[in-house]
């Protein structure tokens, strides 16, 4: 019977003693609910830090994007007068005698117009007799026209560009009224 016994004693030996306090949880417990509470604000903290580094990561990407296309559209808005004088000047070349002595002046006006248009410059199309529409263009003048002339651009003052898709210069028209 000792053999019957024997296991009865270990088995009340293994089961330890529960510490019941009146006062609570253990001092061991609060520090490690304290911890806890700790290492999850810090966890926190640090999500939080990590996702805000990346919106900055993102914003500032976008913004030094920005203000390349900002600085290029400075430098071709500058030089659209200079175009314009370009396009003066061919004009009163074709009509002298001897305009084959200004094609080196040409060739120059071109280059510059097609390093423009790499660049994402065009001009914005617009030709005598179309309706006028203030979203497009820029009316200087009005003046007074037949009844089929009405609403619709008279004469082209000066172009209009765009830069990809944002109008960098309204097209000045002469507008019939």
């Amino acid at each position: 019977m000792s053999t019957s016994e024997e296991p009865k004693k270990k088995s009340k030996k293994a089961a330890p003693k529960k510490a019941t306090s009146k006062k609570g949880p253990s001092k061991e417990a609060k520090e490690l609910v304290a911890a806890k509470e700790a290492l999850e604000a810090e966890k926190d903290k640090y999500l939080r830090l990590f996702a805000e580094f990346e919106n900055f990561k993102k914003r500032t990407s976008k913004e030094r994007i920005e203000l390349f296309k900002t600085a290029g559209q400075d430098v071709i808005t500058a030089l659209l007068p200079v175009l314009d004088d370009f396009d003066r000047a061919i004009k009163e070349a074709d009509k002298s005698e001897n305009s084959s002595e200004f094609e080196g002046f040409r060739l120059i006006s071109n280059k510059l117009g097609e390093s423009l248009k790499s660049k994402g410059l065009e001009p914005v199309s617009v030709e005598a007799g179309e309706t006028f529409d203030s979203e497009v263009h820029e009316a200087i003048t009005q003046i007074l026209a037949g009844d089929d002339q009405q609403g619709k651009i008279i004469d082209v003052i000066e172009k209009g560009y765009k830069l990809d898709d944002k109008i960098l210069r309204y097209p000045k028209v002469v507008v019939g009224q």
